[in-house]
């Protein structure tokens, strides 16, 4: 397991906080805390004594002891006084949380130089899955010129990239050979690049030998839902220079819902990212080229799928784009008891929104024209939302 991060999140009531405490073992009583306020979890440092941090708290700053972590709240500004007055390491560590949370100027940029400013638009990555066993739309798109004239549909209702797989993932899914799922997806990438329909392409994969083959035909990007599982994929993308997205799932799609226990879902979600960005920016890689997933539906059951949701903002902290998706999900059907996944679309549409409310940059989805609707609203909104968020917090 990758340690702990330090963590940061803006708690608006006791709903917020009871969240939060819960997942981090520090307390149960959101009382103790001075609501609304920025809430930072900082993994206690060997050789410090968190009665030497209290007695060096600026006014109006609460600390929490857990076993293992500390919690401190209070407002915007007194969090940011800790930088000053705790030591280092703490203090760097403190810093830079607090500078990846706050950070907007967030973009993502392509190996041709151009570039994607995500602060002021969400973007829609439609999914384009050339499988037979699919858990929504296995077998609707399995030929060529069916992707393709779906993939020009998504183009047309808003998509600014599609995300072209030929290895479903579903939960129970068996692998299927290299060479199987390069016949599935090499010819429908080519085809998106020789009608030049105006849209990106990513490589929805798990292996390099794929996603090489992909980049040949036409690919933009890479998708990676084991989160560089496979050790030749960095390098792979560091020397082509395209941009990845690297997703948190625990275990294989195969066997990925067998155990779903998690001591804190985000808190590990956080750590197990932090430590894979880590890795891709020591092979070059700069956060430009970095996209986060935190893996909605891939080894988490459906209540911990609505905790990340809830706590989505705090994995703000890495400082990186986060794509999510969550179209169409079990999570919720469990939620609503609707059981056929493409009547999910009103579900769709309010975790899709919710998400980009509390950072999302991307979006992934099936259901491409609704889902730009809902996320045009939800960006015009999301200034005011983040203001009075940034306000209440102090």
């Amino acid at each position: 397991m990758a340690p702990a991060r330090v963590r940061v999140w803006d708690l608006t009531g006791p709903a917020d906080a009871r969240s939060f405490l819960r997942a981090s073992g520090v307390g149960k009583s959101p009382e103790r805390l001075p609501l609304p306020c920025r809430a930072v979890l900082i993994p206690i440092p060997m050789g410090f004594s968190p009665n030497e941090l209290q007695q060096r708290l600026p006014a109006g700053v609460t600390m929490l002891v857990g076993t293992q972590q500390l919690l401190v709240a209070g407002s915007r500004q007194g969090v940011w006084q800790l930088r000053d007055t705790w030591p280092e390491p703490i203090s760097s560590g403190l810093g830079q949380a607090l500078n990846g949370y706050e950070r907007r100027d967030l973009s993502l940029r392509f190996s041709d130089g151009e570039r994607w400013h995500l602060a002021a638009r969400t973007r829609v990555m439609g999914i384009l899955n050339v499988t037979p066993d699919s858990f929504s739309d296995g077998g609707l798109f399995a030929t060529p010129p069916r992707a393709l004239r779906h993939a020009a549909e998504m183009a047309e209702q808003g998509a600014e990239i599609v995300d072209v797989g030929g290895e479903s993932t579903r939960p129970g899914a068996e692998a299927v050979p290299v060479e199987e799922e390069c016949r599935r997806v090499l010819p429908v990438i080519e085809a998106i690049q020789r009608e030049r329909l105006g849209i990106r392409v990513s490589i929805d994969t798990r292996r390099a030998d794929v996603a090489a083959r992909a980049l040949d035909a036409g690919a933009d990007m890479v998708n990676d839902v084991s989160g560089l599982g496979d050790p030749q994929m960095l390098p792979l993308v560091a020397a082509r220079g395209c941009p990845i997205v690297i997703m948190h799932m625990r275990g294989r799609p195969r066997d990925m819902q067998l155990d779903t226990r998690y001591v804190d879902l985000v808190g590990e979600i956080l750590a197990a990212l932090g430590e894979r960005a880590d890795q891709a920016r020591r092979a070059t890689m700069t956060d430009d080229r970095i996209v986060i997933d935190p893996g909605i539906g891939f080894g988490k059951s459906a209540t911990g799928n609505e905790e990340i949701l809830r706590q989505l903002g705090s994995i703000r902290t890495l400082g990186l784009p986060i794509m999510i998706g969550v179209s169409r999900k079990s999570f919720i059907g469990h939620r609503t008891g609707i059981r056929n996944p493409g009547q999910r679309l009103s579900g769709s549409l309010a975790a899709a929104t919710a998400a980009v409310l509390a950072g999302a940059c991307l979006v992934r989805a099936h259901d491409v024209g609704a889902t730009r609707q809902a996320l045009d609203v939800a960006d015009a909104l999301r200034p005011w939302v983040e203001s009075t968020y940034t306000a209440e917090a102090g």
